[in-house]
């Protein structure tokens, strides 16, 4: 039966497969196709899937290019730094003077740096890993050069190519990022003002009670809207970019298939592939403001909680 249902999908035509061709690269690796297989605790299957090697993946390039040259220029005292701290210097310099104090408070802007700091590179490297076609590439080599069948689900290799790279195209990841700011909010509220104060400068003082029973619910949303704001737009413009990139290289594909020759393919593809790669260095661009946006609204929220104005 699995063998008859991937014939009748090779059948189908064209139009019947880019929506699937389309959600198999932007979508994480399902159950069925684990990186890793390992064993459900309680319910929940632990195994290893596309996004969650991505994610060790950006963690240990942070490690590496981040962290190791920052605590080798601690070391340094006095020196100045060169190399990769000289550029880190920069980036940090530019988010702390421009982004936190700001938004946070010189009082606190130590506090909360390394969090906010931590967001930029960690999203930024999840973001760039994303338009590198890493896994796509040992597939091509391991099918042309190996002769490792697609079909074959026992391959490690084929096991790679399931589901996207782009891990902060997923919106699980987006919302675990989102509720540590969520929580860090709470905290950065409390220890600014205490627990009872922190919550008690959520409505303004001095309103008539009637206007509480409107204002306190709306501002108990608007605690959850904001988590949700990042959580949203992370993902969304990810994965909005990769779905328009593969939607106009499909264009190839389906006029060759609609007009029954490849001249009409190679003659779209005179348009799709520049359309294809101007994108592409748009999505560059959008690696890049979508961290800096995600840090610079986790910073604001933080700030709206420690520096209270009503």
């Amino acid at each position: 039966m699995k063998a008859a249902a991937g014939s009748e999908n090779t059948s189908g035509s064209v139009m019947d497969q880019v929506g699937d061709y389309i959600i198999h690269h932007i979508s994480n690796s399902d159950i069925h196709h684990p990186i890793i297989h390992l064993p459900t605790v309680f319910g929940i299957d632990l195994s290893v899937t596309k996004h969650v090697l991505m994610l060790w993946i950006t963690a240990a390039i942070v490690g590496t290019v981040v962290i190791l040259p920052i605590r080798k220029q601690l070391k340094r005292r006095g020196e100045a730094p060169t190399g990769i701290a000289n550029g880190l210097e920069a980036v940090v310099s530019f988010l702390r003077d421009s982004v936190i104090r700001p938004n946070v408070g010189s009082k606190w802007a130590d506090t909360w740096a390394p969090l906010i700091l931590s967001y930029f590179f960690f999203i930024l490297v999840a973001n760039s890993l994303g338009l590198i076609p890493i896994f796509d590439t040992i597939g091509a080599v391991s099918r042309f050069v190996f002769g490792v069948e697609s079909g074959d689900d026992h391959a490690f290799v084929n096991g790679l190519l399931h589901g996207g790279a782009t891990a902060t195209g997923n919106f699980v990841v987006t919302a675990a990022l989102a509720s540590i700011t969520f929580m860090a909010i709470i905290i950065a509220g409390t220890r600014a003002h205490g627990f009872i104060t922190h919550w008690k400068t959520l409505v303004p003082h001095g309103l008539a009670w009637p206007v509480y029973i409107i204002l306190i619910p709306i501002e108990v949303i608007s605690m959850f809207v904001k988590p949700f704001a990042l959580t949203m737009r992370l993902a969304a413009n990810m994965t909005g970019g990769h779905i328009a990139i593969l939607a106009i290289l499909s264009f190839i594909a389906i006029f060759a298939e609609v007009f029954q020759t490849s001249v009409a393919g190679f003659g779209i593809a005179a348009f799709s592939v520049p359309i294809g790669s101007a994108l592409m260095g748009l999505e560059i661009i959008v690696t890049l403001v979508q961290a800096y946006v995600f840090t610079l609204l986790s910073a604001v929220f933080i700030g709206m909680a420690i520096n209270v104005h009503h």
